[in-house]
């Protein structure tokens, strides 16, 4: 893929995400638009773990849009070709399943990520574990915080190939995050 082709899908897929999560929020106290959760995804990848695949930045920045908002497989596939949507694919819960079910399919899943799944997967929990410490969600317990940081443990550390540059920053992280909950 040639640098313009790469730049080219990197704004297709970052205008698809803006116009997709245009009217989300954050579930934190502060209700950031959804979007820099997107944005911050990708830029763990390619600041932290290095990453220049297009595409896999390309699915990063588009990893929330079936499972958060009314695209359609198809639609992404049709818009953004079969390497991107599968990436997407394997980082999308069935919003159907019953909530508990969903969070242990990801653990059951981990180990079967391609590459880019697993790293996508690995700087979504990392900046998932930064807002349950820094922006919770209002009414989410001590309790439940804690909860939701042991589960992306499960998740990431059945992860396979994960880039070592961000995995130790989502470990850094998640001790910090212990730290800070349990003072």
């Amino acid at each position: 893929m040639s640098s313009v082709d790469r730049w080219q899908l990197l704004f297709r897929a970052l205008s698809f995400a803006a116009h997709k999560h245009a009217h989300q929020k954050r579930k934190g106290r502060s209700e950031i638009p959804y979007l820099n959760h997107c944005i911050r995804v990708a830029d763990y990848l390619a600041q932290v773990a290095c990453i220049e695949d297009a595409e896999i930045l390309a699915a990063a920045l588009l990893h929330d849009t079936v499972e958060d908002t009314d695209t359609a497989v198809e639609e992404l596939e049709q818009e953004f070709g079969p390497m991107v949507c599968a990436m997407v694919m394997e980082v999308t819960d069935d919003k159907q399943l019953p909530k508990q079910r969903r969070k242990q399919l990801q653990v059951d899943r981990a180990p079967h990520k391609s590459y880019g799944a697993a790293q996508i997967k690995l700087a979504d929990k990392l900046a998932n574990v930064i807002d349950v410490v820094d922006d919770p969600p209002p009414g989410w317990s001590l309790e439940r915080r804690i909860e939701y940081l042991d589960w992306t443990e499960r998740v990431v550390s059945s992860l396979p190939q994960a880039n070592s540059a961000l995995l130790k920053l989502y470990h850094r992280t998640l001790q910090r995050a212990r730290r800070e909950l349990s003072s």
